[in-house]
């Protein structure tokens, strides 16, 4: 697919960070964090202010947008109000956080340090939306088994929630654009049957492990990494012959 002109600011942002986090130096890795950040709220924005004939999106005034435009939270909550359906494989709650955690780094000035493993963790939610939101790849930077390991990951899930969402649609009759929390997803497969009783403990372990590596809270080693990586390709491989 042909890239957009629109999606240059927000690539140029993303790549910045990503060059920064390679590079590694504990300033390095403050300023990859900055700039990640700053490339999820500009590929937001971007996305939203799209014209209609792009995006699909109803309902999205030129005075609405500018409100939500306003602020970090309205932002978020705008996107999840007008664009559900390219929130797969991403938590808004992570984005939150790791916004929080910027603004730390950002108006604390130095003396400030952010762990590598969490800057990871942003940066591949980042790789994910940014292929939601404009349906193309961003070409990654070089990197160590262990991060790529970490990227491969948040990808391999974000193939399990667009599953889940199909299958939702499929057995559980909702909307297609109706966001709904992963567990109470699970429960409602399970009852329509198209999914086994054991599927919500399986995918709440996954999960945990997800979630600690998002925000940084473990540093797990690559034969860790590659383990949940199988589990996590095996699932999607029973979740796309149901």
């Amino acid at each position: 697919m042909t890239a957009k002109p629109w999606i240059e600011g927000p690539l140029e942002l993303l790549r910045h960070g990503l060059e920064h986090l390679h590079l590694g130096s504990a300033f390095d890795v403050r300023i990859a964090m900055i700039s990640i950040d700053n490339a999820i709220e500009l590929m937001i924005k971007t996305y939203l202010g799209l014209p209609k004939r792009v995006t699909g999106i109803k309902g999205l005034t030129r005075r609405r947008y500018e409100e939500i435009s306003q602020g970090f939270s309205s932002l978020i909550d705008g996107f999840e109000e007008f664009a559900p359906d390219k929130i797969v494989g991403i938590e808004l709650g992570d984005i939150e956080w790791f916004h929080r955690l910027r603004n730390q780094l950002y108006h604390e000035g130095n003396g400030i340090t952010v762990e590598r493993e969490k800057v990871e963790g942003c940066a591949a939610i980042a790789k994910i939306l940014f292929s939601n939101l404009f349906e193309i790849e961003v070409e990654d930077i070089p990197e160590t088994e262990p991060h790529s390991l970490v990227g491969e990951f948040f990808y391999n899930w974000a193939s399990v929630e667009q599953e889940l969402s199909r299958l939702r649609i499929k057995y559980a009759k909702v909307k297609k654009d109706r966001v709904m929390p992963l567990r109470m997803l699970v429960s409602q497969l399970e009852a329509a049957g198209s999914l086994p009783a054991s599927s919500s403990q399986s995918l709440n372990t996954i999960r945990l492990f997800r979630n600690e590596l998002a925000h940084g809270f473990s540093t797990p080693s690559i034969a860790v990494l590659k383990t949940n990586n199988d589990t996590v390709k095996e699932f999607v491989k029973i979740l796309k012959e149901l």
